[in-house]
This record gives structure tokens, C-alpha cells and sequence, in this order.
């Protein structure tokens, strides 16, 4: 858009494009999830950066504090890390898959081949950094070093979908109506759900527990993922290898020396949402 004499203006889809130059797929992967995501801030975090400040200060999502020369904290900065919990607040996406291929269509310099192939896996619908970080190592195909979650049958993985409640889920949950699953698989009927900050709380555990009972009822498997475990590839397989099987999908390898793949790919995916290495 022509803003004035040598002023334009580019939108949200065009600029990612711009961003990604020369960028890897797996930051520009994290990029896209959030303009078609619908991220929220918690109100403490509008005014630092009404004011040209940054937020959070250190380490991203997770932690304040530097870093040594391998991207690891000091035993003192753990112990003393400020955790930050997501905001979710009703808003529209910045853009949408479509617009992102039509852009993806446009783009065909080899500088902007990681754009076009983080355009292919992205999916709409995450509500914060956590789960698109578990959309992208459980679902992206098995060669960038993901877990092949999204090749599942019918549509492999879907961002915080909803399970409306039959009288005896609602009964069973204590009058909750419907659940938003995190990261649903159709195929397998599981519920994947990250378990951050926020959920640690009483009201929220008892909150979850009535939720998961009325999803047990709909016939629905809830498996929840921690913040460790979001670092332990050990345990992603698990998740997925599970999937696979309620899917009647086998799970299984086709390339060699997937974990260092799995390995990167996942230090890639946190460093494009603002992690520290696991």
C-alpha cells in the first residue's frame, strides 16, 4: 500500500516474507503460527512496549536472566527464574494461510525457500508460543525432525479445537458444555494439552480435572505435556507413538540419525519463539 512519496506500507502476510530471508524454516515456521495464532499479552506487558521497552526482559517465555556461551543458565539464574504466564484474550489473526500462499505463490527467489516451506506447515488456530512450539515437534513430517503427527488421518493435528459436551460429559465435568482442545488428533481421539504456569494453579486444577473427566466421557484420551517434558524427545516420541498407535498408524523411522534431527529441529523451533536451548 502506497502510504506517501517513497512510503509503504506492507501487509502482515508480505512482511513475514520479507522477514524470512535467508532465515531457517523452523524460525520462520514460529513467525507464521503467530500471525495466524491469536498470541495475547498479559496487561503488564502493554506498557514496556507502549514505551519502546521490550517484554519480557531475558530469556523469552520462560526465564530472565543471561546466558553462558552455550545458551545454558547458571544454577543461580534457575533457582531464581521469573516465570511469565500467557494471556488469552479474544482477537483475530493477523493473516491467514491463504494469504500466506497467495504471498508463497509471489515469492519465488531461492531466499525465500524457507518461507515457502514454513507456508506448507503452518496451521491456524494456536493461542500462544507453547503450542505452536507442540504443533511444530509433534506434527511436522519426520526429515526436518518432528514426529509425522500431521500426516495422521483426518486432518493429523488441529489447534485448539472444540469438543461440544453430551448430557453425560456435562454431568461428569460438572456443567462445563464443551472442552478447547490444545492440539487435537481426530485420528486417535487424543487431546494433547500443554500444562504451563497458569495451570498449576488450585482453581485451575480442579478446573482441568472436571474438563478431562467430561472429555474421558466423549470417549476422548487427554494426554498433557508439561515444560520438561516439552525439552525430553524421549517423551515426545511417546506422544506421538501413541497417537500413531490409537490411530492404527505405525510409528516408524525412515531416515537415519533422527534423534540429532529431533534435537535440532526443537532447539531451532524454541530459539525462533525466544528459548533457551533444551
Amino acid at each position: 500500500m502506497h502510504v506517501e512519496a517513497d512510503i509503504y506500507a506492507t501487509s502482515p502476510a508480505m512482511t513475514a516474507m520479507l522477514c524470512s530471508k535467508n532465515e531457517s524454516v523452523a524460525k520462520t515456521l514460529m513467525l507464521l503460527m503467530e500471525l495466524v495464532g491469536t498470541y495475547s499479552l498479559p496487561p503488564g506487558a502493554t506498557y514496556p512496549i507502549a514505551h519502546d521497552d521490550i517484554w519480557p526482559k531475558g530469556d523469552g517465555y520462560e526465564a530472565t536472566g543471561d546466558l553462558d556461551c552455550l545458551g545454558n543458565q547458571s544454577a543461580a539464574e534457575q533457582q531464581n527464574e521469573t516465570r511469565y504466564e500467557q494471556a488469552h484474550y479474544k482477537c483475530e489473526p493477523a493473516t491467514t494461510i491463504e494469504e500466506l500462499e497467495a504471498v508463497a505463490r509471489f515469492a519465488k527467489s531461492s531466499s525465500y525457500a524457507s518461507f515457502r516451506t514454513a507456508v506448507k506447515l503452518a496451521r491456524a488456530g494456536s493461542a500462544s508460543p507453547a503450542e505452536s512450539l507442540m504443533f511444530a515437534v509433534l506434527g511436522a513430517p519426520m526429515r526436518f525432525g518432528g514426529f509425522g503427527c500431521c500426516s495422521l488421518p483426518m486432518g493429523g493435528l488441529l489447534l485448539n479445537h472444540r469438543i461440544d459436551f453430551d448430557t453425560l460429559a456435562v454431568n461428569m465435568s460438572s456443567g462445563i458444555p464443551y472442552a478447547i482442545c490444545d492440539l487435537y488428533c481426530p485420528a486417535a481421539g487424543v487431546d494433547n494439552e500443554y500444562n504451563g504456569i497458569g495451570h498449576e494453579l488450585q482453581n485451575a486444577r480442579i478446573h482441568d480435572g472436571n474438563r478431562n473427566n467430561g472429555l474421558k466421557a466423549m470417549g476422548i484420551h487427554v494426554l498433557v505435556i508439561n515444560r520438561d517434558q516439552m525439552k525430553d524427545l524421549v517423551a515426545l516420541e511417546a506422544f506421538a507413538q501413541t497417537m500413531h498407535r490409537l490411530a492404527g498408524v505405525r510409528f516408524r523411522y525412515r531416515i537415519k540419525g533422527y534423534r540429532k534431527r529431533q534435537a535440532a529441529w526443537l532447539n531451532a523451533l524454541r530459539a525462533g519463539t525466544g528459548l533457551a536451548p533444551a
